[in-house]
Parts: C-alpha cells; structure tokens; sequence
C-alpha cells in the first residue's frame, strides 16, 4: 500500500530582499553620521614659579629623608630604628607650627615608607599635611 507524502521542498531564504534592507540601512548610517571635524590646537605655555614675582616667602618645611638603604632622617638628624613616633612628637612639641616634607628613595620598600607614615599618624600628623616627594638616582 502507497502512502501519499508530501513532496518536501527545501527551505530557502531570500537573498535579494535581505541585500535591499542592508543597502538601505547603509545609506541611512552614512548621511546621519557626523563626522570629526579636526580641531585648531592651541598651545599653553604655563609659566614656571621663577617666572611668578612674589612678595610672600613660601614657608619652609622640614624634610623627612628615607635613603636607599632604609635609614631615616629628620632635619639632618639621625633617628635611629622605632623611635621615628617619639622623635616626631618630640618635634612637633618644639616647633608647634613648622610642618613637614617627606623625601623617599625610589628603591626603598613599600613597607618602610607605611612605617614612616603610621609613625606620623601615630604622632598626630595627618598624612596628607605631609607632601612626599620621590628621589630618582641617576
């Protein structure tokens, strides 16, 4: 006994209407894009601080010196290993308004640099009073 079955056409999808809607979409995304324009560069030179007449004196600082080896000054006095807390609080009793600069070595650990700063805390410095700067070594 034959059973009728459908004969089964392959699905095909159009082509031609799809490459339609693509061109259209492209012509649609070319007139509505706004190009860069190039802009003028102006150029600033800022001037330097020698170049700033003052009348005021910048007030001076004492500096916190850490060298390569991890030995630690203050104001061109030796402050031996843990005693950094006492020697700041010992300063900061003698010069009330004086305030201080850290200089850091490029080469010494991240660790001594936190132990210097949680001294300062701990001696009732605000770390952000205290500008740091990094020695580069030639």
């Amino acid at each position: 006994m034959r059973f009728h079955r459908p004969k089964t056409t392959r699905s095909q999808i159009a082509v031609i209407p799809m490459i339609d809607i693509l061109f259209v979409l492209l012509v649609f995304f070319i007139v509505s894009t706004a190009f860069k324009k190039p802009r003028d560069v102006l150029r600033i030179e800022l001037p330097t601080v020698r170049e700033i007449p003052s009348d005021t004196v910048a007030d001076t600082r004492s500096t916190i010196v850490l060298d390569a080896v991890g030995n630690v000054t203050l104001d061109s006095l030796a402050v031996p290993e843990g005693l950094l807390q006492s020697y700041l609080a010992a300063y900061q009793k003698q010069n009330p308004g004086r305030k201080l600069e850290l200089e850091a070595d490029k080469n010494i650990p991240l660790e001594r640099l936190l132990k210097v700063w949680d001294a300062l805390t701990k001696a009732g410095i605000p770390i952000k009073d205290v500008p740091a700067r990094i020695k580069v070594s030639k």
